[in-house]
This record gives C-alpha cells, sequence and structure tokens, in this order.
C-alpha cells in the first residue's frame, strides 16, 4: 500500500480575484462609485487549501489547471507561501488562468461573477498521476469549479478507498445526481441548497427540511446555510445549531470556503462533530471581518481566541 503522504488533498478552482467594495450594489444598468479595489489570488478550492494551511495543517497538496500566464505564476507564488504544495497543479498553454469579479456592499453582501479559464479544462488525465495520493489522504476537498467527469472519477475514486469527502456545491451548478452518495460532508448556502433540492431555505425549519432531502439522497452529513440565523450541522437523527457569531462582518466572501477548510481539518484531528461545527463557524465568522476572501481567511489562534472569548460571555 502506498504510504500516505497528504492529510488533505484539495480538487478545485484556483484563479485570481477582482474586488470591488462600494456602498451598495448596482442594480441592472447602473454604475456604483466604489472606494476600495483588490487583486487577490482566489478560487473555492484554493481558498479552502489556504485556510487549512493557515489552520495548522501541514500536508496540503492542491490540484487544479491554471494557465502559464503571469496570474498563474502568482497563484503559483501565493500557495507556495502558505505552504500549499503544487505539484499536483498543471499549467495549461493555451488557456488563460480563471478570474471572479466580486462586488461587496457596505454590509457585506456581494454578487460574483466568475470565468473559470484553464480550471474548466482539468481532464480525468490530470487526476491520473494524484490517484495514489487521493487513495492514502485524510480528506478530498471537492467543488463544482471543475468539470463533471474529473469530479466524479475523483470522487469514486476517494469512496472506493474510504477517503472522507466533503463537497462544496458551488458555485450553484447542476449536481449528479451519482455524486451525493459519495459524499461524507456537504456544505451547501441556501441557494445552493434550494438548487439541490428545490427546498427554498430561509431558516432553520426549511434549511432541516432540504437537509433531510439530501441525506435521504445518500449524503451522511450536511452543513447548510439557513439564511441570516446560521447553520445548521445535520447526521441521521442529530443536529447541532451553529448561530450566526457576534462579530463585525463586511464581507462575506471567502467564509463558505473557511467553514470547509476548517471542518477538513477537524476531520483530521478527528473531532467530534459537533466540536467541528463550532470550530468551522468561528473560522467562517473572522472571514467576514476583512475584505477579500484570501486576506481574510483566519490562522489558528484568531479561531481559537474567538471560541474562547465566546465561551466567556456564554
Amino acid at each position: 500500500m502506498t504510504q500516505q503522504q497528504w492529510d488533505i488533498i484539495v480538487v478545485g478552482g484556483a484563479y485570481t480575484d477582482f474586488v470591488v467594495r462600494g456602498p451598495h450594489l448596482p442594480v441592472p444598468g447602473e454604475t456604483v462609485m466604489g472606494h476600495d479595489f483588490l487583486t487577490l489570488p482566489g478560487g473555492k478550492g484554493s481558498n479552502q487549501a489556504v485556510t487549512a494551511a493557515r489552520l495548522g495543517v501541514k500536508r496540503i497538496a492542491m490540484v487544479a489547471r491554471i494557465g502559464s500566464d503571469r496570474r498563474g505564476d502568482e497563484i503559483i507564488d501565493a500557495f507556495k507561501q502558505e505552504g500549499v504544495d503544487t505539484r499536483y497543479i498543471v499549467r495549461d498553454t493555451r488557456t488563460a488562468s480563471g478570474i471572479s469579479l466580486i462586488q461587496v456592499e457596505e454590509h457585506g453582501q456581494k454578487q460574483m461573477m466568475f470565468s473559470f479559464g484553464a480550471g474548466q479544462q482539468l481532464t480525468e488525465a490530470d487526476i491520473s498521476p494524484v490517484a495514489d495520493a487521493i487513495r492514502t489522504a485524510k480528506v478530498l476537498m471537492l467543488q463544482l469549479e471543475i468539470p463533471i467527469k474529473p469530479l466524479l472519477s475523483t470522487a469514486r475514486l476517494a469512496h472506493a478507498a474510504g477517503v472522507p469527502i466533503i463537497f462544496d456545491p458551488a458555485p450553484p451548478l447542476d449536481t449528479p445526481e451519482e455524486l451525493l452518495p459519495l459524499v461524507t460532508i456537504i456544505k451547501p448556502d441556501a441557494k445552493e441548497a434550494e438548487k439541490l433540492t428545490g427546498q427554498a431555505v430561509h431558516d432553520r425549519e426549511t434549511a432541516r427540511k432540504a437537509a433531510k432531502m439530501l441525506l435521504q439522497r445518500g449524503v451522511q452529513i450536511v452543513a447548510i446555510q439557513t439564511g441570516d440565523e446560521g447553520d445548521l450541522l445535520i447526521w441521521q437523527e442529530q443536529e447541532v445549531w451553529l448561530p450566526r457569531l457576534p462579530v463585525n462582518s463586511i464581507d462575506a466572501t471567502g467564509a463558505g470556503d473557511a467553514f470547509a477548510g476548517a471542518m477538513a481539518v477537524a476531520l483530521v484531528e478527528q473531532r467530534s462533530l459537533e466540536d467541528a461545527g463550532h470550530f468551522a463557524s468561528a473560522a467562517a465568522a473572522l472571514t467576514t471581518t476583512r475584505l477579500g476572501a484570501r486576506p481574510a481567511l483566519p490562522r489558528r489562534k484568531e479561531v481559537q481566541d474567538l471560541l474562547a472569548h465566546l465561551s466567556t460571555v456564554s
């Protein structure tokens, strides 16, 4: 058997975020004067890998496809600075690295538009060199930033080897039904949950209904956003309520990625699901307190300090 080398392997998107913050989000045809602008390395998979690294996991590898362009070089450099291994990242010579355009209003609400670029050229052949590593990893993380064929083949590979899979069904695209029974933890926000189930999610009760639909379709654990109230972590006949934490939120970008990355760390550390949920909730809350996803992803001490503070005031 191949010796275990990785704690977490992330297969997903790595691209560049262009972020503008202004007083409110524009409606169609409107021009809004922004007052902050950032260019940052991004991508859901990329942010999840960096979150896990910042929270203390040392053996993390990223699997992605990026362009052979300057932005691709910057993406690789940023991973190396964070301690994320890049040996499985493929450089595409024909397609540019992807980008996301992100607009954020003063209360932290956002809207985004993506062009995945080279990320959508990822193939099953790109996954083959990573197969042994995936089979012996402690956790595999997936999103909908890559084409369906390599997504499914990667999930089947990990599932057959007994590797836990955390699946973030974002952006809210069509999810193949055969993927769900392979998933250990699925982490949809309210819109993604509705896309998956047809159940509108706006509070704790509607989130519970959507989550139970996903459990019935084969997912083991559901971590679902309930709207503005918080998140619900539910499995079998048990659930943990994760209320929205009292922080000064200015930008929600990356909060879901921080939640997923922190859940992966908790799985690696073999925490209970309840403890994992609160750890992930704190990581997500901290991410909303700074502008941009990548700069806002928290360090382990920040998460520990927030949890310690909340325990003293509860």
